[in-house]
Parts: structure tokens; C-alpha cells; sequence
């Protein structure tokens, strides 16, 4: 499989205040792949890095093979950006800002691709609305639009979603995930750690401008968070289970329990029952995406 984007010792200098340190990362042809980090992590550095929009202060990022600087011109062809910002022009519609962003790649017999994005973001009934008349969510769909007009084949989504409703969430997975089902390589930044468990095949995770993970969420799930056991129980906690239940959380007049194994669940039910409390409630949650961007973000096992 090709590497569809490539970053190699990337580093980000802003006066004495250092970005992005040292940051590889490669991401593969066809790939769904998650950006996270908390904000300020510079996560918007490295995808304007990406964009050729800034410059790295050191190391070399290609996207299809092509370098981001010595080669602009074919790398910027090979990449869609949405960005966090809704930057548009106020004097066109939406079908003349869809236009234009195609004669900037020199696309002059585009209309018929230009019909489908405004079809399949639900925009065909604002094509020849002005763009400032539109709601922010109808503008943000434009701005996927604007990113997709020259098919490029690495699709970079920074906040995509951020302030926007369902409606338009569901609509734009909908898309994304079937341009990424023909072969598009998607790289997605988003708080919406949901969405990035059920879009992505692979996460990395950024903080304070260092990589500190990378790998398939089911793997991710497996080795920074496990299951939990939430008790309700009734009746006085005797000496002998309080080392134990001490070690858990109490939230709202439960225990929470971590669990190293699915197995230690019977000796805790054992223990509960052996000192006679009525266990009134019992559940097993399993760990999210969010459990462990939590649990890594505050210093937790890398």
C-alpha cells in the first residue's frame, strides 16, 4: 500500500514558542484516519503545514509523493483542505464560488461534478444563493464542497462538524465515508470522539505538539483503558472490602471499578456476597475512544 501522506521530523518554531516537535506520521492510500489532541495541541500547525500555508521550521512532508515545497503545485493538487475558518466571498453564489475554485486547478468543464457535490450536501437548492445569505451550517457545506471540486485524492477535515447540526453531520459522514469507500484517503481533526470511533481506521494522538500514540482504535481500547464494573449495594461496607471498593469511584451512590480482566468480576460478586450485601444493581461498561484520549491527555500510560 502507498503512502498517501508523509511526514517526517516535522518542527514548528513561533518566535521562542515551539509547536510541533519532531512530528512523523505516516497515513496509507485509502486510509480514515484521526487526528486528536486537545486544543493547542497544533493539530491546525501541522494541517497548514500540510496545505503548504505555513512553513516547517525543519523536516519534509509529501502528500502523494509530492513535496509540500519543492514540488507545490502537484501536492496542492493531490489535497482537498476544509478548514475550521468559514472563509468565502460575500459577492457569489454558491454555484459561482464552486466555479471559481475550480479555474484555480484549471478545471473549465466541471458542471456535471459540480451538480453531484451539490447534490450529495444538499446545496442544489442554494446554488444560486449568495453566500452570505446562507446559515453557518449551509456555508460550511459549501466549504466541503470548495475542498472536493478537483477530486484530489487526500482529503484533510479539520473540525468539520464543530457548530453544526445533525442533519449536516449525517449528510457529510454520509458522503465522506463513501468517498472513502472509492479510495479516498481521509484525515480527520475533531472533538467529537465518537465520530472518530466509528469513522476511522487509525487515530494518532497529539499533545503539546508530540505524537504520543498511533494505532487502530480496538487496539488503543485494549492496551489504555479496560472494562469497568458499576455496583449498587446495599447494606454496611465491612472492613474486609474496604481495600477493595476503596480503590474504586462513587458516583451517584455507585462503585466503579476498573477491571484488569472480565474474570475478576466473580470474585467481586464472591466478596459481596460472602459478607451478606445485596447487590441491588450491576453493569459492565466497556472503554470509548474518549476513556483513553482522557486517560492519555492526563498523563496516563503511553
Amino acid at each position: 500500500m502507498s503512502i498517501a501522506l508523509e511526514l517526517r521530523s516535522i518542527s514548528k518554531q513561533f518566535g521562542s514558542f515551539q509547536s510541533l516537535h519532531s512530528v512523523n506520521l505516516e497515513v496509507q492510500e485509502g486510509e480514515f484516519f484521526a487526528l486528536l489532541g486537545p486544543n493547542g495541541a497544533g493539530k491546525t500547525t501541522m494541517i497548514n503545514i500540510i496545505a503548504g500555508l505555513s512553513r516547517a521550521t525543519s523536516g519534509e512532508v509529501k502528500v502523494m509523493g509530492h513535496d509540500v515545497v519543492t514540488g507545490f503545485r502537484e501536492a496542492r493538487k493531490s489535497i482537498g483542505i476544509v478548514p475550521q475558518e468559514l472563509v468565502f466571498d460575500p459577492f457569489f453564489s454558491v454555484r459561482e464560488t464552486l466555479q471559481f475554485q475550480s479555474g484555480y486547478f484549471g478545471l473549465k468543464k466541471n458542471e456535471d461534478w459540480i451538480d453531484e457535490l451539490l447534490h450529495s450536501l444538499s446545496l442544489t437548492d442554494k446554488a444560486d444563493s449568495n453566500m452570505r445569505t446562507l446559515s453557518g451550517g449551509m456555508k460550511r457545506r459549501v466549504m466541503v464542497a470548495q475542498a472536493l471540486v478537483h477530486k484530489p485524492p487526500v482529503i484533510v477535515l479539520d473540525e468539520p462538524t464543530a457548530g453544526v447540526d445533525v442533519e449536516l453531520r449525517q449528510t457529510l459522514w454520509q458522503f465522506v465515508s463513501s468517498l472513502n469507500r472509492k479510495g479516498h484517503t481521509i484525515l480527520l481533526t475533531t472533538h467529537y470522539l465518537e465520530e472518530a470511533e466509528t469513522l476511522c481506521n487509525r487515530v494518532a494522538m497529539l499533545k503539546k505538539g508530540e505524537i504520543i500514540a498511533v494505532d487502530t482504535t480496538p487496539n488503543l481500547l485494549k492496551k489504555h483503558s479496560g472494562q469497568t464494573l458499576s455496583l449498587q449495594l446495599n447494606g454496611v461496607i465491612p472492613d474486609s472490602l474496604k481495600p477493595l471498593l476503596m480503590k474504586s469511584d462513587i458516583a451517584d451512590g455507585r462503585f466503579v471499578l476498573r477491571l484488569d480482566s472480565p474474570a475478576a468480576i466473580e470474585g467481586i460478586l464472591a466478596a459481596c456476597r460472602k459478607e451478606h450485601l445485596d447487590v441491588l444493581d450491576c453493569s459492565i461498561e466497556k472503554p470509548d475512544l474518549e476513556d483513553v484520549f482522557v486517560q492519555m491527555m492526563s498523563g496516563g500510560a503511553q
